[in-house]
């Protein structure tokens, strides 16, 4: 903390000290009767003219001019100007007034009128200190641009940058948007647990705590999907959850430690209905949010009314690296990714390796929205397999901007197969492959009673959020990012 800034702090709390002696504290208030909200006042100043209101918030300016002052007052909606006036305050209170700093929460009552100027402002007749504040605002208020304080300080960010104020409440406004269109097709909101004593759902390294009173260790949750499913075997046809999943991996535009995942299953459906569920949903909350059906991502418009494309992992890396791996076996698959010099683990099958060609040549290239389709049964342990083509499963992920923003499937529900794919899984595990999956009996265990046909969706909402505000980094639309801690 600089010298300058301490002494900033000291002068303000001396302040406070003499409002406390003169029996003024402004923390001994728990109450403000507000009636009225900055925005409203300034978009319905017809309704509002000549009339007295309450409002309060916080003090970001204050132009102190002898006997009149005038100051921007910020609430949770807009700021605006008040008029301080010595003559209709009363001399005490004006002076009491002049010594509130940028910062200070107050409230105000007064008559809402427009200046000569033409500027719609409130004249004040009563002006309160409701909280004080001890440190100044960044730079003056001038604004934040400092990426890490903003991540790390972002109560600094919100008062400072409107901007990304009004960025979390189309977070916001997506999410509702995303409940009420799952429930009109009828969907059951649910909660599932996030301890639990098998990580499953998703091939990822989870986090480890320990339960003290079960003297077990325990794992933060890395997927909703199974929970979800064994609610469909238990009789609800359409279930699903938007909730908070732990992955403990590494930091970058694209991901955050924890992260919120909406995942929802419906039986009797599959893939393709879940593709078609996907398009509904994303125009659904383009045109409801945004008012239209084409948004801007970078200087890449993208209409979601056109039908997106679908294209197979086959087709796409065939197109992109002129590779055929439908016409390769193992080792000429090996041999290929060799010569491309791409990296891959001896365990690795021909389904992993077409998995890294796609990544490293074709993904980027997916700019409008593309289902990738029908992806290796080596990468997908709990999807069913195409009956036409048992080595590639009904699985699809939606590419946008070369970014991937949705995950889903025909879902598996043969649990004699789902064994063997969870043993494949173990296999790898034991191989070193610490985020393969692990063997889940209890899961086994209700699949074993009948699960009907279901279709299954997960979409990472954070990077859905990214695409409709035009955000280059994940922590731009979490409130709270993960942080590595300052040393002091």
């Amino acid at each position: 903390m600089s010298e300058d800034i301490n002494n900033l702090i000291d002068v303000r709390m001396e302040k406070l000290k003499e409002l406390k002696n003169n029996g003024k504290n402004p923390f001994d208030i728990t109450k403000f009767e507000v009636n009225a909200q900055n925005k409203s006042i300034i978009e319905k100043f017809n309704e509002y003219e000549g009339k007295e209101v309450s409002v309060a918030g916080r003090l970001i300016t204050k132009r102190i001019m002898g006997k009149a002052s005038f100051c921007d007052l910020k609430d949770s909606s807009d700021k605006i100007q008040i008029y301080v006036k010595r003559d209709e305050v009363g001399v005490d209170s004006y002076a009491e007034f002049k010594k509130f700093d940028i910062g200070d929460f107050v409230g105000v009552s007064g008559i809402v009128f427009k200046t000569h100027k033409g500027e719609i402002s409130i004249r004040v007749q009563k002006i309160i200190l409701l909280s004080k504040s001890f440190r100044p605002l960044p730079e003056k208020f001038h604004g934040l641009t400092d990426q890490e304080i903003r991540y790390r300080q972002r109560y600094l960010d919100l008062i400072v940058n409107d901007d990304v104020k009004k960025k979390f409440i189309v977070r916001s406004n997506i999410i509702s948007c995303i409940r009420k269109f799952l429930a009109d097709k009828k969907f059951l909101e649910v909660e599932t647990p996030i301890l639990q004593t098998i990580p499953g759902g998703a091939n990822a390294r989870p986090f480890i705590t320990h339960h003290n009173a079960l003297n077990i260790d325990m794992y933060m949750r890395i997927a909703l999907e199974l929970p979800l499913k064994k609610l469909i075997i238990g009789g609800f046809n359409k279930v699903y959850e938007m909730g908070r999943v732990f992955r403990n991996e590494g930091l970058s535009i694209k991901h955050n430690p924890e992260f919120t995942l909406l995942e929802l299953y419906e039986a009797y459906a599959d893939y393709n209905d879940m593709m078609n569920l996907t398009e509904e949903l994303l125009r659904f909350i383009a045109k409801s949010v945004f008012g239209s059906y084409v948004i801007k991502y970078s200087d890449v418009e993208i209409d979601f009314e056109k039908p997106f494309e679908r294209i197979t992992m086959l087709d796409v890396v065939k197109k992109y690296c002129n590779v055929d791996f439908d016409k390769l076996d193992l080792e000429q698959a090996k041999k290929i990714a060799d010569e491309h010099k791409l990296k891959y683990e001896d365990y690795h099958t021909k389904g992993d390796i077409l998995n890294i060609f796609f990544e490293e040549y074709a993904e980027k290239k997916l700019i409008m929205p593309t289902f990738l389709l029908d992806h290796p049964v080596e990468i997908s342990p709990l999807t069913k397999r195409k009956i036409n083509n048992p080595d590639y499963t009904e699985r699809f992920e939606l590419f946008i901007m070369g970014r991937e923003y949705a995950n889903a499937y025909s879902e598996l529900n043969d649990p004699q197969d789902q064994r063997q794919r969870f043993m494949y899984q173990e296999k790898l595990r034991n191989a070193g492959d610490d985020e393969a999956n692990m063997i889940d009996e209890e899961f086994l265990i209700a699949m074993e009673y009948g699960m009907p046909p279901t279709g299954g969706l997960g979409i990472g909402i954070d990077r859905l959020v990214m695409l409709f505000t035009d955000s280059a980094s994940i922590r731009d639309v979490l409130l709270f990012p993960t942080m590595k801690p300052l040393d002091n």
